[in-house]
């Protein structure tokens, strides 16, 4: 009987689809170590990747999952939590507020990304207003 070798995999080396997989599956771990349970959509239900249902049954939240940091005008609107990985940690933060403060301090909401595409994203956040903003959103792996 052959013995079973596993090898850890390169995240660079996947697909974008085999990225978004191996997201849901990191940020799933760390979301159940906060008391919440996952439920992957088939398709973007409401703009949502996924479901994340507290294990006491009170609440849940409708979730897009990116790799990195992104806001973007198609999911306004929508009670929408906006879930990334940055470093050693993963953020979920409510999309419409982050937007409604970023905008207040014209922080991203004036690049030419957001005014012509209406979206923004950036893999690294070098902005300490930003980082302040989402500091509450921060979840410890």
């Amino acid at each position: 009987m052959d013995s079973l070798k596993l090898i850890k995999i390169e995240y660079e080396a996947l697909n974008a689809r085999q990225k978004e997989q191996y997201n849901f599956q990191k940020i799933s771990a760390v979301l159940a170590d906060y008391g919440y349970g996952t439920i992957k959509l088939s398709d973007d239900w409401q703009g949502a990747d996924f479901i994340a249902q507290s294990m006491n049954g009170e609440s849940f939240l409708k979730v897009q999952l990116k790799g990195r940091f992104t806001i973007d005008q198609k999911y306004a609107d929508k009670d929408l939590h906006i879930a990334f990985p940055l470093k050693d940690a993963w953020y979920v933060f409510p999309h419409d507020e982050i937007v409604k403060a970023l905008n207040d301090r014209k922080i991203y909401t004036e690049t030419a990304s957001w005014l012509e595409n209406k979206n923004y994203s950036v893999s690294e956040i070098a902005n300490k207003e930003v980082l302040n903003l989402l500091e509450p959103y921060k979840l410890s792996t």
